[in-house]
């Protein structure tokens, strides 16, 4: 196979509203994997020039299946989280910064100003 697992279509949305196919795995050493271009979460527009559009899964399915050896995809990459199961991250990244990169530096500066008003008042 091409190496990557879809969802969706006419027949079972996997967004509201939305009967596109995504992709939601991608499997290790698979040529997807090996290629590094398709992301889960990516919405899948045609294949080898063949729109998705308004097709059930099943058919989308054995596109795929029949594709070749040389497969061109046209995707549409997630800009933003949308309604929906996708747009999680498998490896355990959320995306934008570390709660501690913003607490750590706030505290300190907190303990700062705190310890430089005991001084001070230790002064008067």
């Amino acid at each position: 196979g091409l190496g990557f697992n879809i969802v969706g279509g006419t027949d079972q949305q996997y967004v509201s509203n939305d009967s596109s196919i995504y992709v939601t795995r991608i499997k290790k050493d698979g040529a997807a994997y090996l290629d590094g271009r398709l992301q889960e979460g990516d919405k899948i527009l045609a294949v080898n020039g063949r729109d998705l559009k308004d097709l059930q899964h099943k058919d989308a399915v054995e596109l795929f299946r029949n594709a070749g050896c040389d497969v061109s995809l046209k995707i549409q990459r997630r800009l933003q989280p949308q309604n929906g199961p996708v747009g999680h991250r498998s490896d355990g990244e959320s995306g934008g910064l570390p709660l501690a990169a913003i607490l750590v530096p706030g505290l300190a500066l907190a303990a700062a100003a705190v310890w430089i008003l005991l001084r001070y008042r230790q002064r008067m």
